[in-house]
């Protein structure tokens, strides 16, 4: 089977994949992932996610963020380093950024600060966003539906969430992306999936975290994206290609390649 995958989300330049990268990226290749769309964190991961890129040219591509977990009380400093970045350079995209109410709830009122400003640095730059949203949709819509002109593109990342939600994100042009989640046992997410026109939908892993079956609680990789396009084409009701190639094309649109 020749198919074409584009990894939209995974972490690939941290610790976990330090001492194998290599043969990360092989077995990836092999099944068919092409390119590989790596989100900034914070200040601390942005030598080593530039340094992938650098080592995999046409392969490896850099997002600019500050992840909402990471937005503590030095958030401008970190937020003053993510303008300087995009100041200097290309990125593909403005994230991860968002709201995240399921670990630590002290920063919300900086979190929604640090998510409006990089908007606005996204729509500076023509660049999509790429969100976080962990127990904080209906904010992180309502955040979205504020920014959105016309001009605001891009993908609420690792999508769990309603069919009702998922509907108001297409309404806003938005992307859903769907990783590991729907191949789990109990869960709601192939309903919603098969609820949805593919044209909204792009693929990605998170790698190393969100394993899908048959692999969950192991590390997390992105030649495992397999498993997520062929449960994607299953619940559809149609052939693996088709779910690839139309996956793979709605990446293409949203990053510009």
């Amino acid at each position: 089977m020749n198919i074409q995958l584009i990894d939209t989300h995974c972490h690939l330049y941290g610790q976990d994949f330090e001492k194998d990268i290599r043969a990360v990226m092989e077995r990836a290749e092999n099944e068919g992932v092409q390119r590989f769309y790596l989100p900034a964190v914070d200040s601390e991961v942005i030598e080593a996610m530039l340094q992938l890129e650098q080592d995999y040219p046409g392969k490896c591509f850099a997002m600019m963020g500050l992840h909402p977990c990471s937005v503590k009380e030095d958030y401008k400093q970190e937020l003053a380093l993510v303008s300087e970045w995009l100041g200097k350079r290309p990125f593909k995209a403005v994230g991860e950024i968002g709201l995240d109410y399921y670990w630590d709830k002290t920063f919300i009122d900086a979190q929604k600060d640090a998510f409006h400003q990089q908007i606005e640095w996204a729509l500076q730059y023509r660049l999509p966003i790429v969100i976080h949203s962990r127990e904080s949709m209906a904010d992180s819509i309502q955040i979205v539906k504020e920014h959105q002109k016309g001009a605001l593109r891009g993908i609420f990342h690792c999508f769990t969430g309603t069919l009702e939600e998922a509907q108001q994100i297409i309404d806003l042009g938005f992307f859903l992306g769907i990783g590991g989640v729907v191949t789990y046992k109990n869960t709601h997410l192939r309903e919603v999936v098969k609820a949805l026109p593919l044209d909204h939908i792009v693929l990605e892993t998170d790698a190393p975290y969100l394993t899908p079956v048959p692999f969950r609680g192991k590390r997390n990789e992105s030649s495992y994206l397999k498993y997520i396009v062929e449960k994607v084409a299953e619940v559809k009701g149609i052939g693996v290609e088709d779910a690839a190639g139309i996956t793979t094309a709605n990446a293409k649109k949203i990053f510009g390649d």
